[in-house]
């Protein structure tokens, strides 16, 4: 991260930037800018996060939503938690929303929902694929419009970030299951969104192990997933949700299970808070298929647990020298601690 975000940014800053610009001068309207990234380490952390803060500067009037990779939990590079911190700090200053995928919750549904046993970059991707593709392929207003979204980025922007201190969305799909197993599956729209809304509730990436035992919180009583971090989260609370339903007899689909004002944060209507985005087109051979888009409590543990791996290796300056020779400062680390604690407590906090 550090001699790509310190060094070759700076170096290659205007051969990029000017790469972007035809590409920008070729739309007739520029809604914004998706810029797909890791924040382990490497090029993806450090060049991504320089080029976002470029987009910020020059194209200040422009979206930017980064899609990022979440590391796995058991470590890809041995630096991993500081680019993490230092590149997701610079994110959120520079970035209007981050769409986050997490490598171990990708990999376990290519393990148990495709049923691949030997699992490549390329399985991997296909899986972000679909989800990204559940997402951004053309939808109606749940209004029934008689046009298409001319901008799904603006839209799930204004829809599900309505506060700049809580940037952080994730992706739930269901069904979601290998070519073989769809052959011989059926699907209504009652059990695809009773699963929806408790994979969203408890806080599970996949439909196959959901806890059912989870519940809303009862008026009046605190939320089991407003307990200290020390405790287990266990009820997810939402800022804003998105459903995005696809296929047949799209229009019978109840939603009012995500309406319930106790899935969200207090300060929100339900009505504001929930949005739907419905077609009849059917989506990669699924006859019914919905997505979940939601800026919610998920994230709460992954970071705080990067967080503090990330303190107990600056407490012991534990490869500090490897940043500090390229120009980034125990002052930057300092920031990105506070910043991204910040965000762990307002997270925790709604």
């Amino acid at each position: 991260m550090e001699i790509c975000y310190s060094v070759h940014g700076p170096r290659n800053e205007e051969s990029i930037m000017n790469l972007i610009q035809k590409e920008v001068e070729k739309c007739d309207s520029l809604s914004g800018f998706f810029i797909i990234m890791s924040i382990a380490g490497g090029t993806g952390s450090g060049l991504g996060a320089f080029i976002t803060q470029n987009l910020q500067d020059q194209y200040s009037n422009s979206l930017r939503m980064n899609q990022i990779i979440w590391p796995y939990g058991t470590g890809e590079v041995i630096v991993q938690n500081y680019n993490s911190i230092l590149t997701l700090s610079h994110l959120y200053r520079s970035s209007d929303a981050l769409l986050v995928h997490e490598n171990d919750a990708v990999h376990k549904i290519c393990a148990k929902l495709m049923n691949i046993k030997q699992i490549s970059f390329s399985d991997i991707n296909q899986v972000l694929a679909h989800q990204l593709g559940s997402v951004f392929q053309p939808t109606y207003s749940e209004e029934g419009s008689f046009h298409y979204r001319r901008n799904p980025l603006g839209d799930l922007m204004e829809n599900l970030v309505p506060h700049p201190e809580f940037k952080m969305l994730g992706i739930r799909n269901i069904p979601q299951m290998s070519e073989n197993s769809l052959a011989y599956s059926t699907f209504t729209w009652a059990g695809l969104l009773k699963h929806l809304r408790q994979m969203l509730i408890s806080n599970a990436k996949m439909e196959e192990g959901i806890d059912w035992q989870v519940r809303p919180p009862i008026s009046g009583l605190p939320a089991l997933g407003k307990m200290s971090l020390k405790k287990e989260l266990r009820f997810n609370t939402s800022i804003a949700n998105l459903v995005i339903l696809r296929g047949k007899e799209v229009q019978s689909a109840d939603l009012e299970g995500f309406k319930d004002p106790a899935l969200y944060t207090s300060w929100l209507e339900p009505d504001t808070a929930f949005n739907v985005w419905k077609t009849q087109r059917a989506f990669n051979r699924y006859e019914k298929s919905a997505a979940l888009v939601s800026n919610s409590q998920f994230l709460i543990r992954p970071l705080d647990v990067i967080v503090g791996k990330a303190w107990n290796m600056f407490a012991s300056k534990a490869y500090i020298h490897q940043y500090t020779k390229f120009g980034i400062k125990e002052e930057d680390f300092l920031d990105s601690f506070t910043l991204l604690e910040q965000v762990v407590s307002s997270y925790s906090n709604i």
